[in-house]
């Protein structure tokens, strides 16, 4: 009976993480179909620019900041910057040239590229 239990567990947890790592492949898949990026290229674009100074992002070692809101679920999102509707093409608008949407905006422009942001947005899709 204890190796049926055993055999029983090992399966569900085969299960659990064949869904998450289907869950994943999917995200990925539709992080990169709305940005044109690639999400593996973002934790290291999040450490060049200094986003995790700032922000608490899922994902991106070392971005535990607390000064501008955390970026977990923006896929999710109703707004960028809390001030222009969400797409993907205003997000990688907002970390290219965030005073472009919003001119009073705090965060700033980091000199970030439009492709180099394209996977950055990517990455936050996958989060």
């Amino acid at each position: 009976m204890a190796g049926l239990a055993g055999a029983i567990a090992i399966a569900a947890a085969a299960a659990l993480a064949w869904q998450a790592w289907r869950s994943q492949s999917q995200a990925i898949a539709v992080a990169k179909a709305l940005t044109r990026g690639e999400p593996g290229k973002g934790p290291a674009l999040i450490t060049k620019y200094g986003c995790g100074g700032c922000h608490t992002i899922p994902g991106a070692p070392g971005a535990d900041g607390k000064v501008a809101g955390p970026l977990g679920g923006m896929r999710a999102r109703v707004y960028v910057g809390g001030v222009a509707r969400h797409d993907a093409d205003t997000l990688i608008r907002w970390i290219v040239a965030p005073q472009s949407i919003s001119p009073r905006s705090a965060m700033p422009a980091t000199g970030i590229t439009e492709e180099e942001a394209r996977h950055v947005a990517a990455f936050l899709y996958t989060r």
